[in-house]
């Protein structure tokens, strides 16, 4: 049996529950349990701090853990990122008053930096040859220029409305960061087999994020000009109706072209069309 390392609350969790969900696989909610059995699968779940899950998976406290990849290079841990999950992305950012006269990465020179994230920021500051005074805090990093402790912020930006409200500009974006799924790079030949058996589970859910399956019924001789439009995965399913003129054309398209190519089916006499949602898509 694995066990997987999860955040205990907030946004990453409730998406991961989704993701194990999705995945047929069932979990208690924490509601201040440690650990949790899973239904679905052979899964034990550990609810962590997101900060600790790096160091729980290297220890081999857990297996494997779901967590962004920002607490993964922070922390410096030696695990393996098994895969990118396609969901809590973000970015960290150097950010400064929106009243300062920015002028480059030179700015930074000498600046206090106020950071939950110092590892990330002196890499990237030595890689680009800027000396500045890396102050390392927990937690509020936004309001530390406002109170005087320190010239600018390292910190995650997502919509970027906390730095508005707190009078501040994102000047630098640094480091891109999602949830993805990391794991013990000792793990036994066994263990591996249940963490590739996962991954093939959480493969098929993110293959299936963002399209549609599209049903329609079409003039047989359309067909040709409605394949060259919407190709499938490897080409549509074409089924016969009992009208000799008509045929059933299925195929999945991305969601972000379905209209354009529903207006474009309709200009070709497709009728009845059904767009469903696709869980899973296993390829």
């Amino acid at each position: 049996m694995l066990r997987i390392a999860i955040q205990a609350k907030g946004r990453l969790n409730e998406d991961t529950m989704a993701l194990l969900a999705d995945a047929g696989i069932s979990v208690a909610a924490s509601k201040r349990k440690l650990v949790a059995r899973a239904g679905g699968f052979p899964l034990e779940v550990l609810y962590l701090r997101d900060d600790d899950i790096p160091q729980a998976v290297q220890m081999g406290v857990a297996d494997i853990g779901i967590v962004g990849l920002n607490e993964v290079a922070e922390k410096e841990m030696d695990v393996t990122t098994v895969m990118p999950l396609g969901f809590g992305a973000c970015r960290i950012s150097l950010a400064i008053p929106r009243d300062v006269n920015y002028t480059g990465l030179e700015w930074f020179a000498g600046r206090r930096i106020a950071t939950s994230y110092p590892r990330i920021l002196k890499r990237f500051f030595e890689k680009n040859h800027i000396q500045a005074d890396i102050h390392e805090i927990a937690g509020s990093v936004e309001i530390a220029p406002a109170v005087g402790m320190a010239d600018a912020i390292f910190d995650i930006v997502s919509s970027g409305g906390t730095l508005v409200q707190n009078g501040l500009v994102e000047v630098e974006k640094v480091f891109d960061s999602e949830a993805a799924l990391i794991a013990n790079p000792g793990l036994d030949a066994e263990k591996m087999a249940e963490v590739e058996k996962l991954k093939f589970r959480f493969t098929s859910i993110n293959n299936s994020r963002g399209m549609k399956y599209v049903l329609m019924n079409l003039p047989k001789d359309r067909l040709d000009e409605a394949v060259a439009l919407i190709p499938g995965m490897r080409s549509p399913t074409v089924l016969s109706l009992a009208d000799p003129g008509w045929c059933s054309l299925h195929v999945v398209i991305r969601e972000d072209e379905l209209w354009e190519k529903i207006e474009q089916l309709k200009a070709l006499g497709a009728e009845g069309i059904l767009v469903l949602a696709l869980e899973n898509m296993i390829r």
